[in-house]
């Protein structure tokens, strides 16, 4: 193996950095660390990755911007779709790991690596998500996962770095933050359990603001295009723009509890305040300019979607149609959302759209009906119990209460 190529998916914390040490001195191999910005990581965060990725014996070092082609090819329909994994998930970070695993594997074609490496453990999806695009990918490129195969410790692992001369201050942080563009993950010792809920203090964003302050969101075909009336030139902005108002207001916690890919359950706490307040406010401008079936579909497709993309299928050819879908149905998801941010909640005040089917001239609901007379009415609802009144002509004892 000496000298040969081996790219490694690496993020600067403590696996990642012990598989540059251990595929570098170990192994004999040349590698190469590709950290992927999916919106996690702060200009003097990379320049640390960086540093330390050197220090450690990487040959090379490249960071891989997919901010933009993250927010393209999933984010979008993760909000078009309204998409929250067990009604409460808006999938923060497993969204972000199949778009850092393609751009990695994407890397170690064009640099004509010999092998792929990522620093998953054996006990979650993460594992899973790499695997999967590696293998579609670049099958003929074998993966090594010194963590999982050798089923290190977090302690085994300090230990093994500072005897190689590594003696870092490997902070053994009470709770584990992945920070993301969707929103951040949080795991504990809380979440290992069934009964423990996460303290404030586990939380990176404190409440800052107990003020009610409302908010209004703009929207154009399903993208976020404003706020408070200012337009943004890209809909990143405008999520960034958000987080900046609504974090201070300790909105969007919540704990996840799902069932892994490898079949175990799982818990972890979250906080995504933009993608919570963008994905409910969306979804109430949807009720009001798409149709009952239009909904009904949206719904059993987008869950399909976010289970898909949670368990790393992104690849699955499925997916594609289904973008076309959720897609096309924004149309008309365009106007206003007026929302109302308070501590630790949000209320959604109401909508303004041309598309509005909301319309008075028919008929105001259990107030006034325009559109028909209460005698068509009465002949409507008796051909609607036909197929009923069959039935229980038919089997009478068994519609009785």
């Amino acid at each position: 193996m000496k000298n040969k190529k081996v790219v490694l998916a690496y993020s600067g914390g403590l696996d990642t950095s012990y598989c540059v040490a251990y595929l570098s001195q170990e192994l004999g191999l040349d590698v190469h660390a590709v950290t992927v910005q999916t919106g996690g990581f702060s200009p003097t965060e990379l320049q640390a990755i960086e540093t330390r990725a050197y220090q450690l014996g990487a040959e090379h070092f490249e960071v891989l911007d997919q901010v933009e082609t993250y927010y393209h090819k999933c984010i979008r329909y993760l909000l078009y779709g309204n998409v929250l994994r067990n009604h409460c998930y808006p999938l923060s970070v497993s969204a972000e790991r199949s778009f850092q695993a393609l751009a990695v594997a994407q890397y170690a074609l064009t640099l004509g690596a010999d092998y792929l490496a990522h620093g998953s453990t054996g006990a979650g999806n993460d594992q899973v998500r790499f695997d999967l695009i590696f293998e579609i990918l670049a099958p003929e490129m074998s993966i090594l996962t010194p963590i999982r195969d050798q089923q290190l410790s977090r302690t085994a692992t300090t230990t093994w770095l500072r005897e190689k001369g590594f003696d870092w201050e490997w902070t053994q942080a009470q709770y584990s933050i992945n920070q993301g563009l969707w929103g951040t993950s949080v795991g504990g010792s809380e979440t290992l359990s069934s009964d423990q809920a996460l303290p404030d203090s586990a939380y990176p964003s404190p409440l800052r603001a107990e003020s009610p302050r409302e908010v209004t969101l703009q929207f154009e075909k399903g993208e976020i295009i404003g706020i408070d009336g200012q337009t943004f030139a890209h809909p990143l902005e405008a999520i960034t723009h958000l987080q900046a108002l609504a974090a201070p207001y300790a909105i969007g916690r919540d704990t996840h509890v799902g069932d892994t890919i490898i079949g175990i359950k799982g818990r972890v706490g979250f906080e995504a305040a933009a993608p919570l307040l963008l994905i409910k406010a969306h979804q109430l401008l949807e009720k009001h300019v798409l149709s009952k079936w239009q909904l009904h579909w949206k719904d059993q497709l987008a869950n399909w979607y976010g289970m898909l993309l949670h368990e790393g299928q992104y690849l699955e050819a499925l997916m594609r149609n289904i973008e076309c879908f959720l897609e096309d149905t924004q149309e008309r998801v365009s106007g206003q959302v007026r929302v109302k941010l308070l501590p630790y909640r949000f209320e959604l005040l109401g909508i303004e759209s041309p598309h509005d089917l909301m319309q008075a001239k028919f008929g105001a609901y259990g107030e006034m009906n325009r559109a028909w007379t209460g005698e068509e009415v009465r002949g409507f609802t008796k051909i609607l119990a036909n197929a009923g009144k069959i039935a229980h002509a038919v089997h009478p004892n068994s519609l009785a209460l």
